[in-house]
């Protein structure tokens, strides 16, 4: 990651308060469209990685594709204290595949 870039962590208060711990910045939101402002507002504040709890990433499926056509910030989807939905492995396992050409997880 290039000298410069910031981490920051969008999701719900309970899921994301931890990562303050180890230093990230962290942005609660309530609500998709919330997530999608703070997203836009990192991407343009030199964040070279948001993380993005898996909740709010449901909610906003075209701002997420539209970061995975960039080359930064690099959005990457975490589960919440309520569970997984599988998302962010889903999304694992498609760039795995784009690059070796088959599925190997």
């Amino acid at each position: 990651m290039a000298k410069g870039f910031k981490i920051g962590v969008v999701g719900n208060r309970d899921a994301i308060l931890p990562f303050r711990m180890i230093g990230f910045d962290v942005y609660a939101v309530n609500t998709g469209e919330e997530a999608h402002e703070v997203i836009d507002d990192l991407a343009g504040d030199n964040y070279g990685i948001i993380y993005l709890t898996e909740d709010f990433a449901k909610e906003i499926p075209d701002v997420i594709r539209h970061y995975d056509s960039q080359i930064t910030p690099a959005v990457i989807l975490i589960p919440t204290h309520k569970g997984q939905t599988n998302i962010g492995m889903r999304r694992v396992q498609e760039n795995v595949e784009k690059a070796v050409g088959a599925d190997i997880l």
